[in-house]
């Protein structure tokens, strides 16, 4: 019986794939969500950060979420540099067109004197935006080209560099997504970063969307951004790969 049940599923889930591509479609197949559980991942916990330039109240820990208020805009980077890793953590805006993201590999150089107010001066950014900033930039610029998307940037900054993977921003320094798979304030999305060798690839709820090569510096600490407005992360897990 249980063989029946296998063949019965295999024949349904190929010809769901038969009827897209009879349509032009692209493949219907499953999301592969890498949960960070296994040999040798890290869950990321408070003692594992430390503040760079934000205020006692920005950024707490309780119940296994990190709570930012996004006040002062800064970053809390973790006690540790990492080199090749992978990463998984999930985050959720509070309120519309929240802002904030991911920092890799972020020197010691990027993180000395910032201020409060101020973000690092150097870093790969993985960012996490919330669809209500782009509507609020399309009300402000109407016909204005966005040089950003909200499904999952990845871009140098300062004075770090990288080749992005297509397709590009307008400006040609950013990798936007290649799919548009991020939910609204309010929700959970799921990030998991691969950051081998000079070379960041993210996925957007179980989808690989975009990335870039030849990143340097690629060693660095992990950031959490503060960039005014209230976010949480939670499930923040790595491991560091050879």
């Amino acid at each position: 019986m249980r063989h029946t049940v296998a063949a019965w599923f295999a024949f349904a889930l190929s010809f769901i794939m038969f009827l897209g591509l009879a349509r032009g479609e692209e493949p219907v197949l499953p999301k592969a969500m890498i949960d960070g559980v296994g040999p040798d991942w890290k869950e990321l916990v408070e003692a594992d950060f430390a503040d760079v330039n934000g205020d006692p109240e920005t950024w707490t820990f309780k119940d296994g979420v990190v709570h930012c208020t996004g006040q002062p805009i800064g970053v809390l980077r973790t006690v540790k540099k990492y080199t090749n890793f992978e990463l998984v953590g999930q985050w959720k805006h509070l309120t519309s067109g929240g802002n904030s993201g991911f920092f890799v590999w972020t020197s010691d150089e990027a993180l000395k004197d910032i201020k409060p107010g101020s973000l690092p001066k150097g870093g790969i950014e993985v960012q996490v935006l919330d669809h209500g900033y782009a509507e609020n930039f399309q009300k402000k610029n109407p016909g204005k080209t966005m040089f950003f998307s909200t499904n999952g940037d990845v871009f140098p900054v300062g004075t770090s560099k990288m080749t992005p993977f297509p397709p590009l921003s307008p400006n040609g320094a950013r990798s936007f997504p290649r799919k548009n798979l991020s939910k609204g304030h309010g929700e959970w999305n799921h990030y998991y970063v691969r950051a081998i060798n000079g070379e960041v690839r993210l996925w957007v709820n179980g989808e690989e969307v975009s990335g870039g090569t030849g990143c340097t510096p690629a060693s660095g600490y992990l950031c959490l951004e503060s960039e005014g407005a209230p976010v949480e992360f939670k499930n923040i897990r790595i491991r560091e790969l050879p």
